[in-house]
Parts: C-alpha cells; sequence; structure tokens
C-alpha cells in the first residue's frame, strides 16, 4: 500500500469513529460476531475473508485477513487456494453471464429480421 492507498492509521481510526460513532460500533460488533467460532471455525472464516477480499479487490481486507487467517492457523497453501476458488468463481460469474449478451444478440438480430422483412 501507501502510494495508491493510504496506510491504515490510529488517527483515521479515529477520525472515522468520530464521524459516525454509532455506526461504527455497530460495525464493530458485526464483525467481531461475524468472525467468532460458530459453526464454521475462525479459521474457516478467515479463509473465506482473504479469497473474498481478493475478488472485492480491498487491498486493507487482504493484508489484514491473511494476517489473521495465519493467526487462526490458517497455512499459506490453505490461503492460495482459497484465492484460486475465489478466482474461478469470479471468472465463472462473466462466463455465466454471457447469457446475457447471446441474449441481446439473439434481440438484435430479431429487430434485423423484422426491418428486413419490412
Amino acid at each position: 500500500m501507501g502510494e495508491m492507498y493510504p496506510l491504515p492509521s490510529r488517527e483515521t481510526a479515529q477520525k472515522r469513529r468520530s464521524l459516525a460513532p454509532s455506526q461504527q460500533a455497530a460495525f464493530d460488533a458485526f464483525s467481531k460476531a461475524a468472525f467468532a467460532d460458530g459453526v464454521l471455525p475462525a479459521k474457516i472464516k478467515q479463509i473465506i475473508a482473504v479469497a473474498v477480499a481478493h475478488v472485492t479487490q480491498c487491498p486493507y481486507c487482504i493484508n489484514g485477513h491473511t494476517k489473521a487467517a495465519l493467526r487462526a492457523g490458517a497455512t499459506p497453501e490453505e490461503l492460495m487456494e482459497a484465492i484460486w476458488v475465489a478466482a474461478e468463481m469470479r471468472a465463472g460469474g462473466a462466463y455465466a453471464h454471457s447469457a446475457l449478451m447471446i441474449a441481446a444478440l439473439a434481440e438484435e438480430e430479431e429487430k434485423q429480421r423484422s426491418r428486413s422483412a419490412d
């Protein structure tokens, strides 16, 4: 980070909190609950977070959740495999949405046929 993205700082965190304290408190509580051990252990949740952070392309999340995942016991290999799953899902979404392009092509072809018939 650094040049394009400001480095995280205590000052930035304090500014966020001062601008919207109740929302920040709610977000903190939500985050704590979401990442607590439950049916899924915290380690798995952090691995998921690393994968999702790569799809959302949030450098802060990639950095923070990678470190949290390692602290929760994830291995570098588990993290990389999760990133590959995320990459496949992102690519799969683009591929699946080609159905929209195919439908638009059919619409335009139908319009052309209608114009030609007139």
